[in-house]
């Protein structure tokens, strides 16, 4: 068993996080950027046969490097099978999805989120990106994961938009709706782990982030936030987890600062990707994938 790496990044401890949420033999769907790294880290670590679904159109991908967005052809890479958007959202609605993950700009205590408008829908403050498959994967996945920062700001009493469904209202809100999918189950935040009560459908704090204090989480919270009597501290990333993650994205594109230092810089961005493709074709032979 890998040790666990001294060395680690933050956003690194998330994707490993998220990474031992995923079961082995499960169905993930996976959207790009760091629940896709998440997903590879599971793939070659906790994992190794469970199979992701990208809204590209593809079931079952085992990409040798990262792709540049949804619709990388690289998603393809390796896969079970390739098809259209069409397809494997209609799969997912369908209840074939063990089990997704997605983000929002904002979330209350029963896991709802809002990646639509800060402030008035008409008239706002900042118009986000919308829902993209997220309220899908919400409304229809066995579970969902949830990863977001925590600033203080976004984990509010009363969202501005409801864009993808957690719990709704409380105990019952889904059934009521007609939502056929199971819920959030975690949340992963850059402050700690959170859970939701099996009764009252309301999130709690079950671990905490390595070097966080408990105070500075719960001023983060718009709401009273319950904590876990056996409150825990978030177990770190491996040696081997971290080693994965570094070599698909050396310059933290995904996982860090690399789009901002990146800017421009067309050339290095496509390097990383090159040089990333044959130490995962060597890691992939070693581990019989």
């Amino acid at each position: 068993m890998s040790k666990y790496a001294e060395n680690y990044s933050l956003p690194e401890l998330m994707a490993a996080t998220v990474a031992r949420e995923i079961r082995d033999g499960e169905l993930a769907f996976i959207g790009v950027g760091m629940p896709l790294m998440a997903a590879t880290v599971a793939k070659f670590t906790t994992a190794p046969n469970f199979n992701m679904m990208v809204e590209y159109g593809a079931a079952g991908p085992s990409p040798r490097r990262l792709p540049m967005c949804v619709n990388c052809a690289v998603n393809c890479e390796r896969a079970y099978y390739t098809g259209s958007q069409r397809e494997v959202m209609g799969a997912q609605q369908a209840g074939f999805v063990d089990v997704a993950c997605i983000s929002g700009a904002q979330i209350d205590r029963f896991g709802n989120l809002n990646s639509s408008v800060i402030g008035e829908y008409k008239n706002p403050k900042v118009r986000l990106a919308g829902s993209g498959g997220a309220n899908d994967l919400a409304s229809s996945a066995n579970r969902t994961i949830i990863m977001m920062r925590q600033d203080g700001r976004n984990f509010v009493e009363k969202l501005d938009y409801l864009t993808s469904p957690g719990y709704l209202d409380g105990p019952g809100a889904r059934e009521r709706a007609g939502l056929h999918g199971g819920g959030p189950v975690a949340v992963v935040t850059t402050m700690g782990v959170y859970r939701f009560d099996a009764e009252t459908c309301e999130m709690y704090l079950e671990k905490i982030h390595p070097g966080v204090e408990l105070e500075k989480v719960k001023a983060a919270v718009k709401w009273d936030l319950a904590v876990s009597p056996n409150l825990e501290v978030t177990e770190p990333p491996t040696e081997e987890q971290v080693m994965i993650m570094r070599t698909l994205d050396p310059l933290a594109v995904y996982l860090g600062t690399g789009r901002a230092t990146l800017t421009g810089d067309f050339e290095a961005f496509m390097k990383m990707f090159e040089n990333s493709y044959q130490p995962m074709v060597d890691l992939m032979k070693s581990k019989g994938l």
